[in-house]
């Protein structure tokens, strides 16, 4: 506590207080990863299934790239174009003439690894991020379905 200013220490002391020391906190923490791990699996299928339903109601083509990006690139593009409609069209001024064109585009990035390093991005982003892929993230699907 000698590193605190002295007007921060009472408050500092009072949260300490209410929490466990460092061995109890690492112990607690440990103890029960079974069930944390089942209901991270759990919920991970969860996603899984809803991004397949997804891209078939949508018809999205199965993205690209190494087996064990497979699933997690669906689940990112799912996320990221539901988040996309909800910005632009939802609450937005887009109208589904917009937004179809956007899906258009959206089918056209098959590398699942571009849809993971887009997972973390905000859904009204999602038209420069197209614009800005490139050629390599493009599947080779014919453009003319």
């Amino acid at each position: 506590m000698s590193d605190r200013p002295a007007d921060r220490r009472a408050g500092f002391a009072r949260w300490l207080a209410g929490r466990d020391c460092t061995d109890c906190w690492k112990a607690a923490r440990g103890a029960d990863t079974e069930s944390k791990g089942q209901w991270l699996a759990s919920k991970r299928a969860e996603e899984q299934q809803a991004a397949a339903e997804w891209a078939r109601k949508f018809d999205m083509p199965p993205l690209e790239g190494p087996e064990r990006t497979l699933e997690w690139g669906e689940r990112s593009r799912h996320q990221l174009m539901t988040a996309a409609h909800t910005a632009l069209v939802a609450e937005g001024a887009w109208d589904e003439a917009d937004w179809g064109e956007l899906e258009e585009r959206a089918r056209m990035i098959a590398r699942a690894g571009w849809w993971i390093d887009q997972r973390d991005a905000e859904g009204g982003d999602l038209p420069e991020l197209l614009d800005a892929a490139g050629e390599g993230d493009r599947g080779t699907e014919n453009p003319f379905r």
